[in-house]
């Protein structure tokens, strides 16, 4: 007797015994709450969850039971019994069972276990899965191994749970998910055309879902230090060393009041001022220049322009960070709910950003109009 594996996560088993054979479908399912209020229970908490749902089974066996053997490598976990209801949610006993059914019509089997957390600081956790199997008709139970947490250097259903974040219950999360956050280029224009031009023009296109390139978070648990201080980096280290020597360019009076921009956000590793990042430059005078004016084509329209003080030719499209002048609303506003509490970021978390009022928008060759999201 034995049982035979598929696919690894959404598949079929077959179970075979002699001349006979029960064939499944199989799902598996990870839930994780960003915050321990989310699952009712007084602990960060994930939750995983099998269905099981015979395609057939042969009479001969006589019926066929499915234990769901679940494992993790947590430190500071409480794991619950497994809860078996039929598609119905109706309990449906301590194991998956099914009897032989004369008509051959069979419903599933929906398994599902808590696991809290009670630690501290942060744990990532690898899960592992098997299904043992046995039949009425007897013989040796058969065990089929589903695998583990994923690719090894990605752990892709590996649960993370921590209680660093500030002001938040402790909660868990799959980091291997990675986010995207929306500019409101309705309310944002000059904000979101300025962080889409760069996606475009950056060398690395940090945080562009176009071109599959990830930002990363700078998370208040970074080991990265400030050597003038010994204290953690922070994302004030990283605007002074882009903004600190930046004047504004002038504009015209209805602009209003203006911040220095920089691009990729100080919030996060590809920022220019990050130490050791892929983008770290020695000051932001080396960062693409830019400013928001009126077009000056007589009309009420608004565009990014080219600061042309520090490279009188412009922004070649080679360097590595930007900073722009933007309207101290949208610098301010634009960026202001990141990261979502829902998302539990810590640091070297990955994570992209959309503008979509630009992305219509061939390439950053030729002047493109902004578009209102309706």
């Amino acid at each position: 007797m034995r049982l035979r594996r598929q696919r690894r996560l959404i598949g079929s088993g077959t179970l075979i015994f002699t001349d006979t054979a029960a064939t499944f479908n199989i799902e598996q399912r990870v839930k994780t709450y960003p915050n321990k209020g989310g699952s009712g229970s007084d602990f960060a908490e994930f939750d995983q969850q099998i269905m099981l749902a015979p395609t057939h089974i042969d009479p001969e066996l006589k019926g066929v039971h499915m234990k769901w053997n679940v494992g993790s490598t947590c430190k500071s976990c409480v794991t619950s019994n497994t809860r078996w209801a039929d598609d119905q949610n109706n309990p449906a006993g301590v194991d998956a069972y099914w009897p032989i059914e004369m008509d051959g019509r069979y419903g599933g089997r929906w398994g599902t276990i808590q696991t809290t957390w009670s630690g501290t600081g942060k744990e990532t956790i690898d899960l592992g899965w098997s299904i043992t199997a046995t039949v009425d008709a007897g013989g040796n139970p058969a065990t089929a191994n589903f695998g583990t947490s994923g690719d090894v250097r990605v752990r892709e259903l590996a649960p993370r749970c921590d209680d660093i974040l500030k002001g938040v219950a402790p909660g868990c999360v799959l980091p291997f998910f990675k986010p995207t956050y929306t500019v409101d280029t309705n309310l944002y224009p000059a904000a979101g055309a300025y962080y889409w031009l760069m996606q475009e023009k950056m060398p690395d296109h940090a945080g562009s879902v176009k071109w599959d390139s990830l930002l990363h978070y700078l998370g208040p648990d970074t080991t990265v230090t400030n050597p003038n201080t010994g204290k953690p980096w922070t994302s004030d280290n990283s605007r002074n060393k882009v903004c600190g020597n930046w004047t504004a360019h002038p504009s015209d009076a209805s602009v209003g009041s203006v911040d220095c921009d920089e691009y990729a956000m100080a919030s996060t590793h590809e920022s220019g001022g990050f130490p050791g990042g892929v983008n770290q430059v020695t000051n932001g005078d080396q960062c693409a220049q830019l400013f928001t004016d009126k077009m000056g084509d007589g009309s009420a329209n608004f565009g990014l322009l080219a600061d042309t003080r520090k490279a009188v030719d412009g922004p070649k499209g080679t360097e590595r960070c930007g900073r722009a002048a933007i309207a101290s609303t949208q610098n301010q506003q634009a960026f202001k709910s990141f990261p979502a509490p829902s998302w539990r970021m810590l640091d070297d978390d990955g994570f992209f950003v959309s503008s979509p009022g630009f992305e219509h928008c061939a390439n950053a060759n030729t002047t493109c109009a902004w578009r209102k999201v309706g």
